[in-house]
């Protein structure tokens, strides 16, 4: 079966609906005043018959013929062979009645418009066909040469408005469609896009959650080791050194309450965002402020005017701050700690913690650094640890707008 050029496509999917209408209407428009002509009467029988075959023939090609070898085959084939039925019907017809009526012709017009599943090429060249049968029958019938050019230029004229308008609404026809398609290809991506969305929240929560076991096991573990060394320490100088033991069970206490905050500070953490009615630079500048109070020097500046961030990164910058002070103060025994939040870039929001602490050889592990580097890592962000023994810890982070 032959495959319809790209034109026949778009003709086929945005042919007006409206096709039966027309044909009934040209019809109408066509044999009403040849009804009335008064040769009508003098009619044989049999080509009183055939007149009104044809119409009917006429009428039945353009709506059901056109459906049956056009629109269902999707063959020029099949497409040639309507436009040969329809030429012959609609010659036949002028045939018999160009003595009585000069309104047959229109049935022309509407197999025009329906050329266009064909390349323009093929549109004018059909419509050439019938311009030109239509003329052999005008002399045939004993019209002077002089009279033709004016008539075939009026009906050509004609022909060619028909092919134009038809050619528009097809183009609008299809730009509807597609607007139409384009429209339901949106409400699914949307659809799918809420669904990715419910995805990605219920595995940040997952993730998180993770995140929180971990740094509870890191935090909580190293308490619970400690204040079991200070426990055993304790009973076994009970009994020679009372003193002592009693020392090491009060900081078994203190280490077991320390401990405790540590597992409410996390599981808070699961709670609203501590810093939901604040701004970056006030959250950081309460976390500096309690660095201080605990004997730490601690320097903050802001670089560049602050900008509204997200919430997840706003959270996400005020837990890296509060995890490198409190990195600062508990393991890297520092005395200072620089803290650089720079909104300079437009595209990205930066941060830097840095202390003269002890440093490490490793970066990997404690500290809740898996956890913040999964964090920076959902937003879209990179983070490094620079490290080392004696070297202090330094902390940056970037985030995308």
């Amino acid at each position: 079966m032959t495959t319809p050029s790209s034109a026949y496509q778009q003709q086929r999917q945005t042919l007006p609906v409206g096709v039966t209408l027309i044909f009934v209407l040209v019809t109408l428009t066509a044999y009403v005043p040849t009804l009335f002509a008064s040769e009508l009467h003098h009619w044989p029988i049999g080509r009183l018959l055939l007149f009104f075959a044809l119409g009917f023939a006429y009428l039945a090609m353009g709506t059901k013929g056109w459906d049956l070898l056009v629109e269902r085959t999707h063959s020029l084939v099949y497409a040639a062979v309507y436009f040969i039925i329809q030429a012959a019907i609609v010659s036949t017809t002028i045939w018999l009645t160009i003595t009585l009526s000069n309104t047959t012709w229109v049935m022309m017009m509407p197999i025009v418009g329906q050329t266009l599943v064909f390349s323009w090429l093929g549109s004018l060249i059909i419509s050439a066909l019938l311009l030109a049968s239509f003329a052999l029958q005008l002399l045939a019938n004993g019209a002077s040469l002089s009279e033709l050019p004016s008539t075939l230029i009026s009906l050509g004229t004609g022909m060619l408005f028909v092919l134009i308008f038809s050619y528009v609404a097809i183009r609008e026809e299809a730009a509807r469609n597609e607007i139409e398609r384009l429209a339901t290809e949106l409400q699914d991506a949307n659809r799918k896009l809420r669904e990715y969305a419910i995805q990605a929240e219920e595995l940040a929560t997952t993730k998180e959650r993770n995140r929180l076991a971990r740094e509870i096991h890191d935090s909580l573990g190293h308490y619970l080791t400690v204040i079991t060394v200070q426990l055993r320490a304790a009973q076994a100088v009970l009994e020679k050194d009372p003193e002592r033991a009693l020392n090491a069970l009060q900081k078994s206490q203190q280490l077991a309450q320390d401990g405790l905050t540590e597992v409410r500070r996390s599981v808070a953490s699961l709670r609203e965002s501590p810093i939901d009615n604040l701004t970056l630079l006030d959250a950081v500048s309460e976390l500096i402020n309690d660095s201080r109070a605990a004997g730490i020097v601690t320097e903050f500046t802001a670089q560049g005017t602050e900008r509204v961030l997200s919430p997840q990164s706003k959270l996400t910058l005020y837990r890296a701050v509060q995890e490198g002070l409190t990195n600062a103060r508990k393991h890297a025994h520092a005395s200072r700690v620089d803290i650089i939040l720079d909104f300079q870039d437009p595209d990205t929001t930066q941060l830097t913690v840095a202390d003269n602490g002890v440093g490490t050889s490793k970066t990997d592990g404690g500290f809740g650094l898996l956890g913040l580097q999964e964090r920076v890592q959902l937003l879209g962000g990179t983070m490094r640890v620079e490290t080392a023994v004696g070297a202090g810890f330094h902390l940056h982070i970037s985030l995308p707008t």
